[in-house]
C-alpha cells in the first residue's frame, strides 16, 4: 500500500515521474517490477526503429544484452553501421543487422517490409522508436505531415505488413515508443494533418504522440487473433540528441534532471522481454500502466478513437481486419 501510495504522489507530480529522480524513487520501491531474466529474448529477433542514436540504440543495445537478434531499422545506413559496431564493442558476439528505413516515407517502408519478410521468417517484437520534431510545417513524398507520417502513418502501415512475420512468433509484442508531451494535447481528429491555425513543431509532436496512444487500444484488439500484443509507453525526460536539436532551452534548462538513453529505454525493453507478458492494449510509464490522460479537455472517445483510425485506414489503404 504505502510503494503503490509513493508511486502515485510521484505520478501526481511532473518533474518527480519524468525526471531521473522519478525513476531512482521508483527503481527503489518494493511493488517495482524484476527485470527480464539474462537470456530473455534468446532466439527471438527484434526490430528497433530510430536505432542510429539516442534511446533507439540504447534500446537495442540492451536488447542484444538479453540475448535478442536486433534489427536497427535506420534510414541513414552509415549510423546504423556505426551503431552495429557499438553494440558489438558492448556485447561481444551480438547478433544486430542493419535495416534501411525511413519511417516518413511509405514506399521505403514498403521495401523494408518486404526486405525484413524476406530473411526473418518470424518477428517477436516491433519497437516503434523513430521520431521527428520539425521546425516547420512539412510533407511528406506522400503528402502528409512529416510528424502524422513518421509517428502514426508509418509505423501502423509497418505493422501491419509485417503481421505474417509476427503471427508466426505466437506471442509477438509492438511497442509505441510515445512522449510525455501527449499529455497537453487532445486528439487532432478533426484536423489529423495539422492543415489549419499556426503550425508548431513541438504541438504536432505532442498531437501524433497523442494518436500513438489513442489506437494503442483498438489495434490491440485488431491484431489479437494473430497473437500480437501490442504497448504504449512514454520514456520520461530523456537527454538524448533529439531532444538537444529540437528544444535546446528545455535542454539547457533541465539538463541536471534529465535521464540518460539507459533509463529512456528502461520500459521499452522490459516491455519486450518481461515474463509473464504486460497486458496488451495499456499505456505505461516506469514499468507500471499510467493514465493516459493529466489535463482537462484532453479526453476522447471510442468514436474520435474510431474516426481517426478511418482516416489512417484509408490513408493507407489498409483491410477492414
Amino acid at each position: 500500500m504505502l510503494a503503490r501510495t509513493a508511486d502515485a504522489v510521484l505520478e501526481g507530480t511532473v518533474v518527480g515521474s519524468f525526471s531521473s529522480l522519478g525513476l531512482s524513487a521508483r527503481r527503489a520501491l518494493p511493488a517495482w517490477p524484476g527485470d527480464p531474466e539474462l537470456h530473455a529474448l534468446r532466439d527471438k529477433t527484434v526490430l528497433v526503429t530510430g536505432a542510429g542514436s539516442g534511446i533507439g540504440a540504447e534500446c537495442a543495445r540492451q536488447l542484444a544484452m538479453l540475448g535478442a537478434r536486433v534489427l536497427l531499422g535506420v534510414r541513414t545506413p552509415s549510423k546504423g553501421t556505426a551503431t552495429v559496431s557499438w553494440i558489438r564493442a558492448s556485447v561481444p558476439g551480438a547478433d544486430v543487422d542493419v535495416v534501411d528505413i525511413d519511417v516518413a516515407d511509405l514506399s521505403s517502408v514498403r521495401r523494408a517490409a518486404r526486405h525484413v519478410l524476406s530473411v526473418e521468417p518470424r518477428l517477436d517484437v516491433v519497437i516503434h522508436n523513430a521520431g521527428v520534431l520539425p521546425k516547420e510545417r512539412e510533407l511528406t513524398a506522400d503528402g502528409h505531415e512529416v510528424t502524422l507520417a513518421t509517428h502514426v502513418l508509418g509505423p501502423l502501415l509497418l505493422s501491419e505488413l509485417l503481421r505474417p512475420a509476427l503471427r508466426a512468433s505466437g506471442s509477438s509484442r509492438v511497442v509505441f515508443v510515445s512522449s510525455g508531451g501527449m499529455y497537453t494535447q487532445g486528439l487532432a481528429v478533426d484536423d489529423p494533418e495539422y492543415a489549419q491555425g499556426e503550425y508548431k513543431g513541438a504541438v504536432a509532436y505532442a498531437r501524433t504522440k497523442r494518436m500513438q496512444v489513442s489506437l494503442v487500444p483498438l489495434l490491440a484488439h485488431r491484431w489479437a487473433v494473430d497473437g500480437i500484443a501490442v504497448h504504449a509507453m512514454h520514456p520520461g525526460w530523456a537527454n538524448t540528441p533529439g531532444v538537444v536539436d529540437a528544444l535546446p532551452g528545455f535542454h539547457r534548462l533541465m539538463r541536471p534532471l534529465l535521464r540518460d538513453a539507459r533509463a529512456g529505454a528502461d520500459t521499452i525493453v522490459w516491455l519486450a522481454a518481461a515474463r509473464p507478458a504486460p497486458e496488451s492494449g495499456h499505456f505505461w510509464h516506469d514499468r507500471h500502466r499510467r493514465s493516459a490522460f493529466r489535463l482537462p479537455g484532453t479526453k476522447h472517445d471510442e468514436h474520435d478513437v474510431m474516426r481517426l483510425w478511418e482516416f489512417c485506414r484509408d490513408a493507407l489503404d489498409l483491410p477492414m481486419r
